[in-house]
């Protein structure tokens, strides 16, 4: 039989990490002991109220399709959370329920891309958004940025890259990789510069020493990339939403009855019980991240990683391995098959991620502390 697959498909890269976890996996069925520190998930069960009301909503007969911008009640409970949070207005027409945040994403670049279009974004990134673009037939522009700026865009570098083909600015605050978050005045200072704006506020809800700020705050039209995944320990729900332009929505909307027909409903009513009752849960898991935080940064640190910046929210360490090696994927499978730890190659998250590893910590205090020795043992034997 003769098969054709197209070209865009053929050059879609592969999400790296999981290539790491799935070795991880291979080597686990073997035996092996493996600490994942790749993986960017919450260890954290469901919290129990969140699953109850899933199940009463099962129980209840509600597995049918909904409403393609998700059932009202969650819609309006998303309302008083940005309201709560940000004191910001967001009308529950201006919101799209989807099937994880990754829809969300795809939806908006389909709706505001024509091929040739340019998104702009950091170097390093999180490796979907430019995959996504260029599936799209739109271009990533990617702009390096450096610890010196906390891996986030600034208005001078995001002006030198403008042009006619540019339709927006895409920001990640609390971010993926770095865990580092843009400041109110450089999200004022880009909402100036006029040009929509994307901002990916999945991390919002784990944050240390700061409050979160929505873009919501210094632009009413942008749009919000937002879910349950990350803050609430539900990544297998598959719950998401994005926040758009009224003038916006009739076309995102199309996109979603065609490609995702509605989030499912069960899993809608759980969301709600998210916003609504989970907080106190939500508090122990930051204040758990926080301390495994603040035991990790130290302890990479003595091994001999550079952190250039302590990450201020999500659960990721961005560290600098170059003293160990310049080829960042050859080294986290070294360090896969040698001390059986699982980490993510920098270089997934683009060409500035290079010379870096991603650790995250989203795993038992004990976990991590296993998985730094694993790699102190292994890098001692090493020298020699």
């Amino acid at each position: 039989m003769y098969i054709q697959i197209t070209h865009k498909a053929q050059q879609i890269p592969p999400f790296i990490v999981m290539d790491v976890l799935e070795r991880a996996r291979a080597l686990e069925r073997e035996g092996v002991s493996i600490i994942h520190m790749e993986v960017g998930e919450p260890d954290f069960p469901t919290p129990t109220c969140i699953v109850k009301a899933g199940c009463q909503a099962l129980s209840e007969g509600k597995t049918h399709y909904t409403h393609s911008q998700g059932i009202l009640p969650l819609r309006e409970s998303i309302c008083e959370d940005y309201m709560k949070r940000y004191g910001v207005s967001v009308d529950p027409e201006q919101i799209i329920v989807t099937s994880g945040t990754s829809p969300a994403l795809l939806m908006i670049f389909a709706a505001m891309l024509d091929s040739g279009d340019e998104i702009i974004m950091t170097n390093p990134y999180y490796p979907c958004y430019a995959n996504m673009v260029n599936f799209i037939g739109g271009i990533p522009r990617l702009i390096p940025v450096s610890a010196d700026v906390n891996f986030q865009l600034t208005p001078e570098r995001v002006k030198r890259n403008l042009s006619s083909k540019t339709k927006a600015i895409l920001i990640n605050s609390p971010a993926n990789p770095t865990g580092m978050s843009l400041s109110p005045s450089q999200m004022k200072s880009l909402s100036d510069l006029g040009v929509p704006i994307i901002s990916d506020e999945i991390y919002h809800g784990i944050r240390y020493e700061e409050a979160d700020h929505s873009i919501l705050e210094f632009n009413d039209h942008a749009f919000v990339i937002n879910g349950f995944s990350k803050r609430y320990a539900m990544t297998g729900w598959r719950l998401g939403y994005l926040i758009a332009p009224h003038d916006w929505i009739p076309a995102l909307r199309k996109i979603q009855q065609n490609f995702f027909i509605s989030a499912a409903d069960f899993v809608q009513w759980a969301g709600r019980a998210a916003l609504k009752e989970a907080d106190p849960e939500v508090k122990r898991m930051v204040r758990t991240y926080r301390e495994r935080r603040d035991t990790l940064v130290p302890a990479l640190k003595k091994l001999g990683f550079r952190i250039p910046k302590v990450p201020e929210g999500a659960f990721y360490i961005f560290a600098n391995c170059k003293k160990f090696s310049r080829n960042t994927y050859e080294f986290a499978f070294e360090i896969l098959e040698n001390a059986h730890v699982g980490i993510t190659p920098g270089i997934d998250f683009g060409p500035m991620g290079e010379g870096y590893v991603r650790f995250s910590y989203a795993n038992s205090l004990e976990n991590i502390l296993e998985g730094v020795e694993r790699i102190r043992r292994y890098l001692e034997s090493r020298r020699y």
